[in-house]
């Protein structure tokens, strides 16, 4: 039977619904959470997250995939009780969001040591929560080059990945040159990978999403509702007609279809910054769906894109 670790145990793949599949109960750089400018009690963040997620569920929303990787604020014990109080299922991850927001702990490791650590987490357990992760996250760290750490994260990542049948997804598609040798080297399918934040304001001109594609890997929209229309843009930011058409012009009218996820990448409760008003996992149902149906999409695509794709990405190949 296909099954996907969540933070409450493992489930069907069947049963995930529709998958939110890179967003953040609360993400922040290493140390964010002694700021005392920002700081948030664990009862305000509770009550920032729950009509959130409370809200996600009531619209159809049945999984929530938590992309906030080790030493950015991953608390395994609170998305517990979010999940229980709000009946959406979390799937956690292991890895780490960029080698540049890994702890000198984990930055001088070698790459037996992180293999061990992330098949430790997927298969035993984060920490002493008892929860297994269901998803192992890399990235590139600031500067668009693979650093010689993301390199040992990658390759440590796609062990684990053999090892364990998780599958990963990376912050930031750029520099897959070198992300897909590795893969290669190791024997990782690239179905198993999906390359994420193809469509970001900063990235997306530098991005070979067609060229990803082609070599088998998923591809992922996932940085929906950052928009240069919103009151305040971070400066990832995009026209969201721009970023709607560059997603239909990858999709080419269905040929790749089953390659793509989408998501909104957005923080419940940021830590360490105040985040952007206005955005929540929420757009996924508010915007992005009705734009995608007023482009032409039907409920079978939208369908594909949201709940079939997920669902076969997350399940646990082992």
């Amino acid at each position: 039977m296909s099954r996907v670790n969540t933070v409450l145990g493992a489930v069907p793949a069947e049963e995930l619904g529709l998958v939110a599949v890179h967003e953040h109960i609360g993400y922040g750089m290493p140390g964010s959470e002694l700021d005392t400018k920002w700081w948030k009690t664990p009862e305000q963040r509770y009550e920032e997250t729950v009509p959130k997620l409370r809200a996600f569920h009531e619209y159809g929303g049945g999984t929530f995939v938590d992309a906030t990787g080790i030493c950015n604020g991953r608390d395994v014990d609170y998305y517990k009780s979010l999940s229980a109080k709000t009946g959406v299922h979390i799937v956690a991850c292991t890895g780490f969001v960029g080698g540049d927001t890994a702890l000198p702990h984990f930055a001088n490791a070698d790459v037996d040591y992180l293999t061990r650590q992330f098949v430790h987490e997927i298969t035993v357990g984060i920490g002493d929560t008892g929860s297994l992760a269901g998803v192992i996250k890399v990235g590139v760290s600031r500067g668009g080059r693979m650093t010689d750490l993301d390199k040992r994260i990658y390759r440590a990542a796609a062990r684990a990945s053999l090892t364990t049948g998780a599958p990963l997804l990376t912050h930031l598609a750029i520099d897959a040159e070198n992300a897909i040798s590795i893969f290669d080297e190791e024997g990782l399918p690239l179905d198993r990978v999906l390359f994420g934040h193809v469509d970001d304001g900063v990235n997306a001109d530098r991005t070979r999403d067609v060229w990803i594609a082609e070599k088998g890997g998923r591809i992922g929209f996932d940085t929906f509702g950052y928009e240069t229309e919103l009151p305040d843009p971070p400066f990832w930011a995009r026209p969201r007609k721009e970023r709607l058409d560059h997603f239909l012009r990858f999709v080419d009218g269905g040929r790749r279809l089953k390659q793509v996820l989408a998501s909104a990448d957005a923080n419940c409760s940021p830590l360490g910054w105040p985040g952007v008003k206005g955005h929540t996992v929420n757009y996924i149902f508010e915007d992005l769906i009705p734009d995608l149906r007023a482009a032409g999409l039907d409920d079978a695509a939208i369908k594909t894109i949201f709940v079939d794709n997920p669902a076969d990405f997350l399940t646990l190949q082992k």
